[in-house]
C-alpha cells in the first residue's frame, strides 16, 4: 500500500513545509502549521478519463497558445447583481467563471445580501443557493419576511462537496452560492469540516468546476476574533475577489469593502443599511457620515478620503483630556494606533503643542476605517480644536498627509476631493500646496499650505 503524502500548511500565510515545526518561517506565527493530505486533483488523471478531461486544469480547460490582441474581451460580459453598491465593489458586476469570497462577522448580513442578490438574478437566469448552516425552511421564512420573489430561485441543503458538484452539473446554474465554505466537506479526507485540509480541498474543487463551466461562484466565509478569514490563508490566493462585510450587530449601516479583486479596483467601498426589508444600498454615503450634531462642538473636523474609485466625506473626532495616569492613553478607533502617536510627536515638534500629559482619543464617525494618510491633517486639526476648546468652522473640509519634518504632502485625486466637498456645501478647504487647484472653484475658498505651522496659523 502506497504511503499517503502529507504536508504542513500555515493557516495565516499559506506557506507549506514537509514537516511540522512550531513557528512559520515566513510570517513568524507560532502553532499555525496544520497537516493536510496531498493527493491527485479531483477529475484529473483518473482511470478511464479522456485526454481532454485529464488536461483540464485549475483555471479551466487548457487550450493552445494565442496572441494577446486576438483574445475577445466581449466574451466576458458583466452580470448585474441588482445592487449598485455591490456592483461597485465587484468592479462593475459579476464575471462568469469567477470565484468570489464574502466574509464577515456572524450577523453582519452576508446571507441576507446574497439571498436578495440570488432572488434578483433568478428572474433572468438559473441560480442555485446551497446552504449548509440553515434549513430550507429558515431561508424561505427569511425570503418571505423580506418580501423577495420566491418563484425562481432553487435551494439545496447539502454539505458534501461531491454531492454539490453532482447537483450543479445536472442543474447547470449560472450563479452558485455556497453558504458557507467552512461546513462543506469531502469524503476523501478524514478531518472535520472547517479544518485547513477540508476548506482548502473543497474550495479548490468548487473553484475548479466554476472555472471549467463558467459558473459564478460565491463563497461565504467566517472570520476569526481578530477579523481575519477563518481557514487557510491560501484560500485568499485561490479566489478572484475577496470582499469583507463590516459592521457590528447593533449598527444600522454595513460597509462592504473589497480586499482583493482581479476584475476591478481594490479597497472599493459599498455602504448598505440594514432595514426590516433587508439590505438597502446607500447611494450617497457621505451624507450619512456627515450627520453632525445640531450644535457645533470642538474636536470635530471633516475630511475627504479616497475609497476605491470615489471620494468619501467623513467626520473625524478627537478628545484631549487631562490624564490621571502616569502613562497617558492613546486610543484610535477607525485609524491606525501607531500613526496617532507619530502625529502627536509631529504636533509637539513642529506645531508647538505639548499633549504629552493628556489622554488623546480619536474616532472616525460611522464606523469607517480610514487606511490612507490623507487623514493626517484633519486629525491634527481636530486634536488642536479639542485641546484649545475652539470650534472649527462647520463649512471647513481638510485633507493632506503630514510628514515627519512637518511638511504637508499632496495626496492623489485632489481635484475630485474638492469637487465632492463643493457638492455637499463646504465653502472652505485647507489642502496641501501640491493639491492647490489651478483655477478658482466656484463657491469655495481654498487655502494651500506647505507646513503644519501654516495650517495652524490659518485657523487663528
Amino acid at each position: 500500500m502506497a504511503k499517503q503524502k502529507t504536508a504542513f500548511v500555515c493557516s495565516d500565510c499559506g506557506s507549506d513545509y514537509v514537516k511540522w515545526q512550531g513557528q512559520c518561517g515566513d510570517c513568524h506565527a507560532w502553532n499555525t502549521l496544520k497537516e493536510i493530505r496531498l493527493g491527485p486533483a479531483k477529475g484529473s488523471g483518473r482511470a478511464g478519463a479522456s485526454v481532454a478531461d485529464q488536461r483540464k486544469g485549475f483555471a479551466g480547460a487548457l487550450d493552445s497558445a494565442r496572441v494577446l490582441k486576438e483574445i475577445d474581451l466581449d466574451a466576458v460580459p458583466r452580470i448585474s447583481s441588482g445592487a449598485g453598491e455591490f456592483d461597485r465593489v465587484l468592479g462593475g458586476g459579476l464575471v462568469s467563471g469567477s470565484a468570489i469570497l464574502i466574509g464577515g462577522n456572524p450577523g453582519a448580513g452576508k446571507s441576507t445580501l446574497l439571498l436578495q442578490t440570488m432572488c434578483h438574478l433568478a428572474k433572468s437566469m438559473d441560480a442555485l443557493y446551497v446552504t449548509g448552516e440553515e434549513s430550507l425552511q429558515q431561508i424561505a421564512m427569511r425570503a418571505k419576511r423580506l418580501g423577495l420573489p420566491t418563484d425562481a430561485l432553487r435551494l439545496m441543503a447539502e454539505t458534501n462537496v461531491e454531492a454539490i458538484v453532482a447537483a450543479v452539473d445536472e442543474l447547470k446554474p449560472r450563479v452558485l452560492v455556497i453558504d458557507s465554505i467552512q461546513v462543506v466537506h469531502t469524503d476523501e479526507l478524514t478531518s472535520a469540516p472547517g479544518s485547513v485540509s477540508q476548506v482548502r480541498e473543497c474550495a479548490a474543487y468548487l473553484i475548479r468546476y466554476a472555472k471549467q463551466s463558467g459558473t459564478v461562484l460565491l463563497l461565504v466565509g467566517h472570520v476569526t476574533k481578530d477579523g481575519s478569514l477563518a481557514g487557510p490563508k491560501v484560500l485568499e490566493h485561490m479566489i478572484d475577489c475577496s470582499i469583507l462585510l463590516e459592521g457590528s450587530e447593533d449598527a444600522r449601516f454595513r460597509i462592504l469593502r473589497g480586499q482583493k479583486n482581479r476584475f476591478g479596483a481594490v479597497n472599493e467601498l459599498g455602504v448598505f443599511a440594514m432595514t426590516e426589508q433587508g439590505m438597502r444600498e446607500v447611494k450617497n454615503p457621505s451624507a450619512i457620515f456627515l450627520d453632525r450634531g445640531s450644535e457645533p462642538a470642538s474636536g470635530s473636523a471633516v475630511m475627504v478620503v479616497w475609497e476605491g474609485t470615489r471620494p468619501l466625506l467623513v467626520e473625524v473626532q478627537a478628545l484631549v483630556d487631562d490624564s490621571q495616569l502616569g502613562n497617558p492613553r492613546r486610543v484610535a478607533v477607525g485609524l491606525e494606533q501607531n500613526r496617532l502617536a507619530m502625529l502627536l510627536a509631529i504636533l509637539h515638534r513642529h506645531g508647538g503643542l505639548q499633549v504629552g500629559d493628556q489622554d488623546v482619543f480619536a474616532n472616525v464617525v460611522g464606523g469607517v476605517k480610514v487606511l490612507e494618510t490623507s487623514a493626517d491633517l484633519a486629525l491634527l486639526l481636530a486634536i488642536v480644536s479639542s485641546f484649545r476648546d475652539r470650534v472649527l468652522p462647520t463649512d471647513l473640509v481638510v485633507f493632506g498627509e503630514v510628514g515627519l519634518s512637518g511638511e504637508i504632502r499632496p495626496v492623489p485625486n485632489g481635484q475630485e476631493r474638492l469637487s465632492e466637498a463643493v457638492k455637499h456645501g463646504f465653502k472652505w478647504a485647507i489642502v496641501p500646496k501640491g493639491n492647490a487647484p489651478r483655477a478658482d472653484i466656484k463657491g469655495m475658498r481654498v487655502t494651500a499650505v506647505a507646513k503644519l505651522s501654516e495650517a495652524l496659523a490659518a485657523l487663528e
